[in-house]
């Protein structure tokens, strides 16, 4: 029997509560509880998040280097423009990047609380072009 029952991604948030909606959202996910100061939620691929109040959280400032990304989370999707609608609609904002090298696209996007995540699509067949 594993020591470690569960892992999860933590952000830091002011407010946990609409952040945890956001993902729940986005990830068509499910809360799997909640206390005052933490929400946590797995997505339907078993991907578990948790948010924890933290009044002092300052969103990192990627790709800027003052205050800089320390961890990102990357999601697989098979249609980026699709997913970006539902994360500009769910007030997620896109991020400045520059195009990723390789047989991947790649978007960066920050959450409503300024958390930095990246989209990622295999390319279907060839790497891309130009």
């Amino acid at each position: 029997m594993p020591l470690v029952k569960a892992g999860f991604v933590v952000l830091d948030c002011a407010e946990p509560e609409k952040l945890a909606v956001f993902y729940r959202e986005l990830l068509e996910a499910e809360q799997t509880e909640a206390t005052a100061n933490r929400v946590e939620i797995r997505g339907a691929d078993g991907t578990r998040l948790a948010f924890r109040r933290d009044m002092n959280a300052t969103p990192p400032s990627w790709p800027r280097p003052e205050n800089s990304l320390q961890a990102h989370l990357d999601f697989v999707v098979e249609d980026l423009d699709e997913v970006e609608r539902r994360i500009v609609g769910l007030g997620g904002r896109p991020m400045e990047a520059k195009d990723a090298p390789g047989p991947y696209e790649v978007r960066g996007y920050a959450d409503p609380a300024g958390h930095s995540f990246t989209l990622r699509r295999v390319a279907p067949t060839a790497p891309k072009q130009g």
